[in-house]
Protein backbone atom coordinates (compact mmCIF):
# COMPACT_ATOMS: atom_id res chain seq x y z
CA UNK A 1 0.00 0.00 0.00
CA UNK A 2 0.86 3.47 -0.21
CA UNK A 3 1.02 6.09 2.31
CA UNK A 4 -0.25 8.61 -0.33
CA UNK A 5 -2.76 6.51 -1.52
CA UNK A 6 -3.97 6.10 2.43
CA UNK A 7 -3.85 10.37 3.05
CA UNK A 8 -5.63 11.07 -0.43
CA UNK A 9 -8.42 8.50 0.09
CA UNK A 10 -8.59 9.00 3.72
CA UNK A 11 -8.88 13.12 3.32
CA UNK A 12 -11.62 12.29 0.18
CA UNK A 13 -14.04 10.01 2.22
CA UNK A 14 -13.75 12.24 5.73
CA UNK A 15 -14.97 15.15 3.36
CA UNK A 16 -17.66 12.95 1.60
CA UNK A 17 -18.92 11.78 5.44
CA UNK A 18 -18.08 14.55 7.44
CA UNK A 19 -19.23 17.38 5.52
CA UNK A 20 -22.36 18.74 5.89
CA UNK A 21 -23.24 16.33 8.70
CA UNK A 22 -24.03 19.38 10.85
CA UNK A 23 -27.20 20.57 9.00
CA UNK A 24 -28.89 17.00 9.35
CA UNK A 25 -31.32 16.60 12.42
CA UNK A 26 -31.77 13.34 14.14
CA UNK A 27 -34.80 11.58 12.54
CA UNK A 28 -37.41 9.08 13.34
CA UNK A 29 -37.97 6.50 14.30
CA UNK A 30 -34.19 4.61 14.43
CA UNK A 31 -31.85 7.31 15.06
CA UNK A 32 -33.55 8.83 18.01
CA UNK A 33 -33.99 5.75 19.88
CA UNK A 34 -29.88 5.75 19.77
CA UNK A 35 -29.14 9.44 21.11
CA UNK A 36 -32.32 9.47 23.04
CA UNK A 37 -30.58 6.49 25.15
CA UNK A 38 -27.01 8.04 25.37
CA UNK A 39 -28.64 11.11 26.71
CA UNK A 40 -30.43 9.35 29.19
CA UNK A 41 -27.43 7.35 29.90
CA UNK A 42 -24.98 9.96 30.16
CA UNK A 43 -27.62 11.63 32.74
CA UNK A 44 -27.71 8.72 34.95
CA UNK A 45 -23.89 8.15 35.11
CA UNK A 46 -24.62 4.52 33.60
CA UNK A 47 -22.48 3.27 31.28
CA UNK A 48 -23.35 -0.71 31.42
CA UNK A 49 -27.19 -0.27 31.03
CA UNK A 50 -28.62 1.15 27.99
CA UNK A 51 -31.76 3.32 29.06
CA UNK A 52 -34.59 4.93 27.85
CA UNK A 53 -37.76 7.10 29.39
CA UNK A 54 -36.26 5.74 32.54
CA UNK A 55 -36.73 1.92 31.09
CA UNK A 56 -34.06 -0.08 30.66
CA UNK A 57 -33.80 -1.00 26.99
CA UNK A 58 -31.98 -4.30 25.74
CA UNK A 59 -32.29 -3.49 22.03
CA UNK A 60 -28.63 -3.38 20.97
CA UNK A 61 -25.48 -3.86 22.80
CA UNK A 62 -23.31 -1.37 24.53
CA UNK A 63 -20.63 -0.69 21.56
CA UNK A 64 -22.65 1.64 19.82
CA UNK A 65 -24.16 4.11 22.90
CA UNK A 66 -20.49 3.99 24.13
CA UNK A 67 -19.60 5.96 20.65
CA UNK A 68 -22.24 8.62 21.07
CA UNK A 69 -21.58 8.91 24.76
CA UNK A 70 -17.63 9.16 23.63
CA UNK A 71 -19.24 11.69 20.89
CA UNK A 72 -20.94 13.69 23.17
CA UNK A 73 -18.90 14.32 25.26
CA UNK A 74 -16.00 15.71 23.08
CA UNK A 75 -18.53 17.84 20.60
CA UNK A 76 -21.14 18.45 22.58
CA UNK A 77 -24.46 17.05 22.14
CA UNK A 78 -25.60 18.30 18.58
CA UNK A 79 -26.23 16.61 15.52
CA UNK A 80 -22.53 16.80 14.29
CA UNK A 81 -21.16 14.36 16.93
CA UNK A 82 -24.29 11.94 16.87
CA UNK A 83 -23.18 11.48 12.80
CA UNK A 84 -19.52 11.50 13.66
CA UNK A 85 -18.51 8.08 14.52
CA UNK A 86 -20.38 6.36 11.78
CA UNK A 87 -18.42 8.46 9.44
CA UNK A 88 -15.21 7.77 11.21
CA UNK A 89 -15.74 4.07 10.98
CA UNK A 90 -17.08 4.42 7.11
CA UNK A 91 -13.74 6.81 6.47
CA UNK A 92 -11.51 3.42 8.13
CA UNK A 93 -14.15 1.35 5.76
CA UNK A 94 -13.04 2.77 3.00
CA UNK A 95 -9.40 2.42 3.74
CA UNK A 96 -9.78 -1.08 5.12
CA UNK A 97 -11.25 -1.75 1.21
CA UNK A 98 -8.25 -0.22 -0.49
CA UNK A 99 -5.94 -2.32 1.37
CA UNK A 100 -7.12 -5.83 1.06
CA UNK A 101 -8.23 -5.02 -2.42
CA UNK A 102 -4.63 -3.89 -3.34
CA UNK A 103 -3.64 -6.75 -1.39
CA UNK A 104 -6.03 -9.21 -3.95
CA UNK A 105 -5.60 -8.03 -7.55
CA UNK A 106 -3.24 -4.65 -7.19
CA UNK A 107 -2.79 -0.58 -6.38
CA UNK A 108 -4.61 0.41 -8.97
CA UNK A 109 -7.71 -2.31 -8.27
CA UNK A 110 -7.84 -1.28 -4.61
CA UNK A 111 -7.94 2.51 -5.46
CA UNK A 112 -11.07 1.49 -7.71
CA UNK A 113 -12.70 -0.90 -5.01
CA UNK A 114 -12.36 1.84 -2.20
CA UNK A 115 -13.82 4.82 -4.18
CA UNK A 116 -16.40 2.71 -5.59
CA UNK A 117 -17.77 1.46 -1.95
CA UNK A 118 -17.43 4.94 -0.50
CA UNK A 119 -19.75 6.80 -3.83
CA UNK A 120 -22.30 3.46 -3.37
CA UNK A 121 -25.75 4.63 -2.16
CA UNK A 122 -25.83 2.57 0.71
CA UNK A 123 -22.43 3.14 2.13
CA UNK A 124 -22.76 6.69 1.51
CA UNK A 125 -26.05 6.40 3.80
CA UNK A 126 -25.00 5.01 6.49
CA UNK A 127 -22.13 6.60 6.82
CA UNK A 128 -24.14 9.32 7.80
CA UNK A 129 -26.86 7.30 9.20
CA UNK A 130 -26.88 7.05 13.23
CA UNK A 131 -27.23 3.71 13.47
CA UNK A 132 -25.14 -0.06 14.58
CA UNK A 133 -24.51 -0.90 11.22
CA UNK A 134 -21.71 1.48 9.94
CA UNK A 135 -19.39 -0.24 12.92
CA UNK A 136 -20.79 -3.65 12.45
CA UNK A 137 -19.87 -3.62 8.66
CA UNK A 138 -16.68 -2.40 9.40
CA UNK A 139 -15.91 -5.25 12.41
CA UNK A 140 -17.42 -7.89 10.33
CA UNK A 141 -14.97 -7.27 7.23
CA UNK A 142 -12.10 -6.66 9.61
CA UNK A 143 -13.10 -10.31 11.03
CA UNK A 144 -13.20 -12.11 7.28
CA UNK A 145 -10.14 -9.94 5.70
CA UNK A 146 -7.84 -11.17 8.94
CA UNK A 147 -9.41 -15.03 8.76
CA UNK A 148 -8.26 -14.84 4.70
CA UNK A 149 -5.17 -13.31 5.70
CA UNK A 150 -4.55 -15.70 8.27
CA UNK A 151 -5.02 -18.93 5.82
CA UNK A 152 -2.91 -17.51 3.20
CA UNK A 153 -0.17 -16.90 5.73
CA UNK A 154 -0.69 -19.49 7.96
CA UNK A 155 0.28 -16.64 11.36
CA UNK A 156 -1.36 -17.13 14.07
CA UNK A 157 -1.77 -13.86 15.07
CA UNK A 158 -4.51 -12.69 12.01
CA UNK A 159 -6.92 -15.68 13.08
CA UNK A 160 -5.99 -13.89 16.87
CA UNK A 161 -7.17 -10.23 15.24
CA UNK A 162 -10.41 -12.44 13.31
CA UNK A 163 -11.82 -13.32 16.67
CA UNK A 164 -11.00 -9.98 18.30
CA UNK A 165 -12.94 -8.30 15.43
CA UNK A 166 -15.94 -10.41 16.29
CA UNK A 167 -16.03 -9.88 19.42
CA UNK A 168 -16.29 -6.37 18.68
CA UNK A 169 -19.04 -7.23 16.33
CA UNK A 170 -20.83 -8.74 18.55
CA UNK A 171 -20.84 -5.85 21.50
CA UNK A 172 -22.12 -3.63 18.34
CA UNK A 173 -25.15 -6.06 17.08
CA UNK A 174 -25.33 -9.35 19.05
CA UNK A 175 -24.82 -12.67 18.20
CA UNK A 176 -24.82 -11.80 14.58
CA UNK A 177 -21.42 -10.11 14.75
CA UNK A 178 -19.90 -13.53 14.86
CA UNK A 179 -22.69 -16.28 12.92
CA UNK A 180 -22.30 -14.26 9.90
CA UNK A 181 -18.55 -14.55 9.17
CA UNK A 182 -18.87 -17.58 10.84
CA UNK A 183 -21.17 -18.88 8.01
CA UNK A 184 -18.62 -17.45 5.47
CA UNK A 185 -15.72 -18.92 6.66
CA UNK A 186 -17.65 -22.23 7.36
CA UNK A 187 -18.72 -22.27 3.52
CA UNK A 188 -15.05 -21.67 2.05
CA UNK A 189 -13.37 -23.54 4.25
CA UNK A 190 -15.98 -26.67 3.25
CA UNK A 191 -15.31 -25.41 -0.75
CA UNK A 192 -11.47 -25.78 -0.09
CA UNK A 193 -11.50 -28.92 2.16
CA UNK A 194 -9.88 -27.72 4.90
CA UNK A 195 -12.19 -27.71 7.70
CA UNK A 196 -10.03 -29.50 9.76
CA UNK A 197 -8.50 -25.85 10.03
CA UNK A 198 -11.16 -24.94 12.54
CA UNK A 199 -9.29 -27.57 15.09
CA UNK A 200 -6.05 -25.68 15.21
CA UNK A 201 -4.93 -24.68 18.36
CA UNK A 202 -4.79 -20.65 17.07
CA UNK A 203 -9.05 -21.31 16.26
CA UNK A 204 -9.58 -22.45 20.42
CA UNK A 205 -7.00 -19.14 21.38
CA UNK A 206 -9.18 -16.84 19.29
CA UNK A 207 -11.99 -18.53 20.95
CA UNK A 208 -10.90 -17.84 24.18
CA UNK A 209 -10.02 -14.35 23.99
CA UNK A 210 -13.37 -13.46 21.86
CA UNK A 211 -15.46 -14.67 25.42
CA UNK A 212 -13.34 -12.45 27.60
CA UNK A 213 -13.74 -9.97 25.36
CA UNK A 214 -17.68 -10.14 24.70
CA UNK A 215 -17.85 -10.78 28.96
CA UNK A 216 -17.00 -7.41 29.40
CA UNK A 217 -20.28 -6.28 28.64
CA UNK A 218 -22.32 -9.33 28.46
CA UNK A 219 -20.94 -11.04 31.87
CA UNK A 220 -22.36 -7.76 33.68
CA UNK A 221 -25.64 -7.28 32.30
CA UNK A 222 -26.75 -10.58 32.55
CA UNK A 223 -25.60 -10.62 36.34
CA UNK A 224 -27.65 -7.12 36.63
CA UNK A 225 -30.23 -7.53 35.25
CA UNK A 226 -30.92 -12.00 34.63
CA UNK A 227 -33.76 -13.28 32.83
CA UNK A 228 -35.42 -10.08 31.42
CA UNK A 229 -31.92 -9.31 29.53
CA UNK A 230 -31.73 -12.62 27.70
CA UNK A 231 -35.41 -12.82 26.95
CA UNK A 232 -35.73 -9.69 25.83
CA UNK A 233 -31.93 -8.99 23.86
CA UNK A 234 -31.81 -12.34 22.69
CA UNK A 235 -35.14 -13.86 22.76
CA UNK A 236 -37.09 -10.72 20.90
CA UNK A 237 -34.64 -8.58 19.07
CA UNK A 238 -32.83 -11.63 17.80
CA UNK A 239 -34.68 -14.96 18.28
CA UNK A 240 -37.75 -13.34 17.10
CA UNK A 241 -36.40 -10.88 14.36
CA UNK A 242 -35.52 -14.26 12.64
CA UNK A 243 -38.35 -15.78 13.22
CA UNK A 244 -41.66 -13.79 12.47
CA UNK A 245 -41.48 -10.82 9.90
CA UNK A 246 -41.38 -7.46 12.38
CA UNK A 247 -42.50 -5.50 8.70
CA UNK A 248 -44.21 -8.12 7.15
CA UNK A 249 -44.54 -6.30 4.19
CA UNK A 250 -40.81 -6.13 3.31
CA UNK A 251 -41.26 -10.19 3.49
CA UNK A 252 -40.90 -10.57 -0.85
CA UNK A 253 -38.68 -12.67 -2.10
CA UNK A 254 -37.38 -9.93 -4.42
CA UNK A 255 -36.80 -7.35 -1.43
CA UNK A 256 -33.24 -7.60 -1.01
CA UNK A 257 -32.69 -8.23 -5.38
CA UNK A 258 -33.87 -4.16 -4.94
CA UNK A 259 -32.31 -3.39 -2.01
CA UNK A 260 -28.65 -4.38 -4.46
CA UNK A 261 -29.83 -2.23 -7.11
CA UNK A 262 -30.59 0.68 -5.54
CA UNK A 263 -28.08 0.91 -3.00
CA UNK A 264 -24.84 -0.36 -4.96
CA UNK A 265 -26.19 2.29 -7.27
CA UNK A 266 -24.66 3.30 -9.45
CA UNK A 267 -22.55 0.45 -9.95
CA UNK A 268 -25.27 -2.03 -10.15
CA UNK A 269 -25.84 -0.61 -13.62
CA UNK A 270 -22.56 -1.91 -14.57
CA UNK A 271 -22.66 -5.02 -12.59
CA UNK A 272 -26.14 -6.33 -13.56
CA UNK A 273 -25.72 -5.99 -17.55
CA UNK A 274 -21.90 -7.40 -17.52
CA UNK A 275 -23.37 -10.64 -15.01
CA UNK A 276 -26.34 -10.99 -17.54
CA UNK A 277 -24.11 -10.75 -20.45
CA UNK A 278 -21.76 -13.64 -18.75
CA UNK A 279 -24.96 -16.02 -18.20
CA UNK A 280 -26.39 -15.48 -22.06
CA UNK A 281 -22.47 -16.19 -23.18
CA UNK A 282 -22.51 -19.47 -20.55
CA UNK A 283 -18.87 -17.53 -19.93
CA UNK A 284 -19.77 -18.25 -16.21
CA UNK A 285 -17.93 -20.70 -14.45
CA UNK A 286 -17.10 -21.91 -10.88
CA UNK A 287 -14.11 -19.73 -10.00
CA UNK A 288 -10.38 -21.64 -9.14
CA UNK A 289 -8.41 -19.02 -7.49
CA UNK A 290 -8.49 -19.14 -3.75
CA UNK A 291 -9.53 -15.11 -3.06
CA UNK A 292 -12.00 -15.23 -5.90
CA UNK A 293 -13.98 -17.84 -4.02
CA UNK A 294 -13.43 -16.14 -0.70
CA UNK A 295 -15.29 -13.08 -2.09
CA UNK A 296 -18.25 -14.29 -3.89
CA UNK A 297 -18.58 -16.92 -0.87
CA UNK A 298 -18.81 -13.92 1.24
CA UNK A 299 -21.19 -12.27 -1.01
CA UNK A 300 -23.35 -15.02 -1.74
CA UNK A 301 -23.46 -16.09 2.12
CA UNK A 302 -24.20 -12.72 3.33
CA UNK A 303 -27.62 -12.49 1.12
CA UNK A 304 -28.58 -16.33 1.25
CA UNK A 305 -28.60 -16.13 4.69
CA UNK A 306 -30.62 -12.77 5.36
CA UNK A 307 -33.07 -14.22 2.76
CA UNK A 308 -33.76 -16.84 4.93
CA UNK A 309 -34.16 -14.55 7.90
CA UNK A 310 -38.20 -13.35 8.46
CA UNK A 311 -37.64 -10.01 9.07
CA UNK A 312 -36.01 -7.75 6.52
CA UNK A 313 -34.53 -4.33 6.55
CA UNK A 314 -32.48 -2.56 4.02
CA UNK A 315 -28.95 -2.64 5.85
CA UNK A 316 -29.31 -6.45 6.57
CA UNK A 317 -26.91 -7.38 4.07
CA UNK A 318 -24.96 -4.18 3.64
CA UNK A 319 -21.92 -6.94 4.77
CA UNK A 320 -21.85 -8.16 0.90
CA UNK A 321 -20.66 -4.36 -0.04
CA UNK A 322 -16.68 -5.19 0.49
CA UNK A 323 -16.18 -8.25 -1.83
CA UNK A 324 -18.74 -6.37 -4.30
CA UNK A 325 -16.57 -3.31 -4.45
CA UNK A 326 -13.22 -5.37 -4.77
CA UNK A 327 -14.90 -7.31 -7.30
CA UNK A 328 -15.98 -4.15 -9.03
CA UNK A 329 -12.90 -2.29 -8.33
CA UNK A 330 -11.02 -5.17 -10.10
CA UNK A 331 -13.14 -4.80 -13.31
CA UNK A 332 -12.93 -1.13 -13.60
CA UNK A 333 -9.14 -1.13 -13.30
CA UNK A 334 -9.86 -1.79 -16.88
CA UNK A 335 -12.53 0.60 -17.84
CA UNK A 336 -11.11 3.94 -16.06
CA UNK A 337 -12.79 6.32 -18.52
CA UNK A 338 -16.41 4.78 -17.41
CA UNK A 339 -14.82 4.75 -14.10
CA UNK A 340 -14.27 8.36 -13.49
CA UNK A 341 -17.37 9.71 -15.32
CA UNK A 342 -19.61 7.93 -12.81
CA UNK A 343 -17.43 9.05 -9.79
CA UNK A 344 -17.33 12.16 -10.90
CA UNK A 345 -21.11 12.46 -10.86
CA UNK A 346 -21.93 10.48 -7.68
CA UNK A 347 -19.50 13.10 -6.34
CA UNK A 348 -21.70 15.94 -7.28
CA UNK A 349 -24.92 14.55 -6.67
CA UNK A 350 -23.89 13.75 -2.98
CA UNK A 351 -22.42 17.13 -2.57
CA UNK A 352 -25.98 18.95 -4.15
CA UNK A 353 -27.90 16.14 -1.77
CA UNK A 354 -25.39 17.54 1.58
CA UNK A 355 -26.14 21.27 0.46
CA UNK A 356 -29.52 21.83 -1.07
CA UNK A 357 -31.58 18.69 -0.27
CA UNK A 358 -31.82 17.20 2.59
CA UNK A 359 -31.13 20.07 5.34
CA UNK A 360 -34.90 20.80 3.56
CA UNK A 361 -36.05 17.08 3.68
CA UNK A 362 -34.77 15.69 6.71
CA UNK A 363 -36.51 18.04 8.84
CA UNK A 364 -39.81 16.57 8.27
CA UNK A 365 -38.82 12.97 9.53
CA UNK A 366 -37.61 14.83 12.97
CA UNK A 367 -39.00 16.72 15.74
CA UNK A 368 -36.18 19.31 16.04
CA UNK A 369 -37.85 22.25 15.20
CA UNK A 370 -41.12 21.15 16.60
CA UNK A 371 -38.81 20.62 20.21
CA UNK A 372 -37.61 24.18 19.95
CA UNK A 373 -41.22 25.24 20.10
CA UNK A 374 -42.41 23.45 22.71
CA UNK A 375 -39.53 24.51 24.77
CA UNK A 376 -41.21 28.57 24.32
CA UNK A 377 -44.67 27.17 25.19
CA UNK A 378 -44.86 24.37 27.64
CA UNK A 379 -43.73 24.16 31.57
CA UNK A 380 -42.37 20.95 33.10
CA UNK A 381 -45.86 20.56 34.42
CA UNK A 382 -47.59 20.22 30.94
CA UNK A 383 -48.76 17.20 29.40
CA UNK A 384 -47.40 16.67 25.99
CA UNK A 385 -49.90 14.13 23.87
CA UNK A 386 -48.91 12.56 20.59
CA UNK A 387 -52.07 11.30 18.65
CA UNK A 388 -52.30 9.58 15.29
CA UNK A 389 -48.80 9.71 14.65
CA UNK A 390 -45.72 7.52 14.94
CA UNK A 391 -44.22 8.23 18.39
CA UNK A 392 -41.42 11.07 17.62
CA UNK A 393 -38.58 10.34 20.41
CA UNK A 394 -36.55 12.78 18.63
CA UNK A 395 -38.41 15.65 20.43
CA UNK A 396 -38.05 13.99 23.73
CA UNK A 397 -34.26 13.76 23.01
CA UNK A 398 -33.91 17.90 21.63
CA UNK A 399 -36.42 18.96 24.12
CA UNK A 400 -36.44 16.85 27.31
CA UNK A 401 -40.08 16.78 27.39
CA UNK A 402 -41.90 13.06 26.99
CA UNK A 403 -44.23 13.01 25.14
CA UNK A 404 -46.89 10.28 26.00
CA UNK A 405 -48.48 8.39 23.21
CA UNK A 406 -52.62 8.81 23.41
CA UNK A 407 -54.97 6.24 22.35
CA UNK A 408 -58.78 5.38 22.70
CA UNK A 409 -58.71 3.10 26.50
CA UNK A 410 -57.03 2.32 29.17
CA UNK A 411 -57.40 -1.42 27.73
CA UNK A 412 -55.51 -0.25 24.43
CA UNK A 413 -52.74 0.95 26.74
CA UNK A 414 -52.78 -2.75 28.23
CA UNK A 415 -52.61 -4.25 25.01
CA UNK A 416 -49.84 -2.24 23.59
CA UNK A 417 -47.93 -2.70 26.62
CA UNK A 418 -44.08 -4.69 26.51
CA UNK A 419 -44.80 -8.55 26.56
CA UNK A 420 -42.17 -11.24 26.62
CA UNK A 421 -41.57 -12.88 22.75
CA UNK A 422 -43.69 -10.13 21.12
CA UNK A 423 -42.62 -6.92 19.07
CA UNK A 424 -44.91 -5.05 21.87
CA UNK A 425 -41.58 -5.34 23.84
CA UNK A 426 -40.79 -1.99 21.51
CA UNK A 427 -43.20 0.08 22.84
CA UNK A 428 -41.26 1.25 25.95
CA UNK A 429 -43.08 5.01 25.33
CA UNK A 430 -45.20 6.19 28.25
CA UNK A 431 -49.18 6.22 27.13
CA UNK A 432 -52.29 8.30 28.17
CA UNK A 433 -55.48 7.16 27.20
CA UNK A 434 -58.68 9.40 26.36
CA UNK A 435 -61.05 8.33 28.46
CA UNK A 436 -59.07 9.47 31.18
CA UNK A 437 -58.07 12.88 29.81
CA UNK A 438 -57.65 15.51 32.28
CA UNK A 439 -59.11 18.61 30.61
CA UNK A 440 -58.20 20.67 33.25
CA UNK A 441 -54.60 20.30 33.21
CA UNK A 442 -52.05 22.43 30.78
CA UNK A 443 -52.11 19.75 27.70
CA UNK A 444 -50.28 19.98 24.25
CA UNK A 445 -51.03 17.45 21.79
CA UNK A 446 -49.10 16.84 18.58
CA UNK A 447 -50.36 15.22 15.26
CA UNK A 448 -50.02 15.80 11.50
CA UNK A 449 -51.82 17.04 8.80
CA UNK A 450 -53.62 14.04 7.68
CA UNK A 451 -54.88 13.42 12.03
CA UNK A 452 -55.38 16.74 12.23
CA UNK A 453 -59.35 16.71 11.45
CA UNK A 454 -59.54 13.49 13.26
CA UNK A 455 -58.61 15.18 16.62
CA UNK A 456 -61.64 16.99 17.11
CA UNK A 457 -63.71 14.33 16.89
CA UNK A 458 -62.46 11.52 18.82
CA UNK A 459 -60.87 13.36 21.88
CA UNK A 460 -62.89 16.11 24.03
CA UNK A 461 -61.78 19.61 25.05
CA UNK A 462 -61.16 22.49 23.26
CA UNK A 463 -58.20 22.25 21.11
CA UNK A 464 -56.79 25.21 19.45
CA UNK A 465 -53.66 25.26 16.71
CA UNK A 466 -51.11 27.47 18.39
CA UNK A 467 -48.03 26.32 15.95
CA UNK A 468 -46.77 24.39 12.80
CA UNK A 469 -43.49 22.68 11.82
CA UNK A 470 -42.18 20.80 8.97
CA UNK A 471 -43.43 17.76 10.48
CA UNK A 472 -46.38 18.40 13.28
CA UNK A 473 -49.39 20.59 14.01
CA UNK A 474 -49.39 21.82 17.73
CA UNK A 475 -52.63 22.24 19.71
CA UNK A 476 -52.96 22.81 22.71
CA UNK A 477 -55.76 22.50 25.40
CA UNK A 478 -58.21 25.82 25.84
CA UNK A 479 -59.89 25.28 29.26
CA UNK A 480 -63.66 27.16 29.65
CA UNK A 481 -63.93 26.57 26.16
CA UNK A 482 -66.97 24.77 25.03
CA UNK A 483 -66.31 21.40 23.41
CA UNK A 484 -66.72 20.81 19.67
CA UNK A 485 -64.98 20.65 16.11
CA UNK A 486 -66.63 23.65 14.74
CA UNK A 487 -65.21 25.73 17.20
CA UNK A 488 -61.74 24.63 16.16
CA UNK A 489 -58.83 26.90 15.62
CA UNK A 490 -57.14 25.52 12.42
CA UNK A 491 -54.01 27.16 10.79
CA UNK A 492 -52.80 26.33 7.12
CA UNK A 493 -53.15 23.47 4.98
CA UNK A 494 -49.88 21.43 5.12
CA UNK A 495 -46.80 22.57 6.37
CA UNK A 496 -45.04 20.24 4.50
CA UNK A 497 -46.19 21.27 0.90
CA UNK A 498 -45.02 24.60 1.97
CA UNK A 499 -41.83 23.41 2.64
CA UNK A 500 -40.83 21.91 -0.80
CA UNK A 501 -42.33 24.69 -2.31
CA UNK A 502 -40.03 27.26 -1.04
CA UNK A 503 -37.07 25.48 -0.31
CA UNK A 504 -34.80 28.06 -1.44
CA UNK A 505 -35.99 30.35 0.99
CA UNK A 506 -35.98 27.11 3.76
CA UNK A 507 -32.93 25.98 2.88
CA UNK A 508 -31.34 29.73 3.55
CA UNK A 509 -32.57 29.62 6.68
CA UNK A 510 -31.12 26.10 7.88
CA UNK A 511 -28.18 26.95 6.89
CA UNK A 512 -27.90 30.73 8.51
CA UNK A 513 -28.84 29.20 11.71
CA UNK A 514 -26.12 26.32 11.60
CA UNK A 515 -23.60 29.07 11.23
CA UNK A 516 -25.16 30.77 14.72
Amino acid sequence: MERKDLLYLGAFALLLFLFGSWLMPVTDPVESNYVETAKEMIAAGDYLSPRIFGNYWYDKPILFYWELIAAFQLFGMSDFAARFFPALFAVAGVLMTYGFGTKLYGRRAGIFSAVILALSVEYWYLAHAIITDMTLWVTVSLTLMSFYQGYETGKGRYYYLAFAAAAVAVLTKGPIGLALPGLVILVFLAWQHCLGMLLSRHMAGGLILFLIITGIWYLPMYLLHGGDFIDTFLGVHNALRATVAEHPRNSVWYYYLLVFLAGFFPWSLVAVPAFCKRLVRRELCWPVEEKERFLIVWALAVFVAFECMASKYMTYTFPYMMPLAVLMGRYFAEHAKLFARMAAGMALVYFALLVAILPVVMPMDSGRDTAAALKRMATPQTEVLTYGVRYPVSIAYYSGLVPKRLVPTEEDIEKARPQKMSWTATNIMPFASIEKLDLSRATIILTDFDNRDKLGKDVPGFWQEVAETDAYCIYQLMPGREDGREDMVTGRTGAKSDVLRDWPKVLLERWSGARE
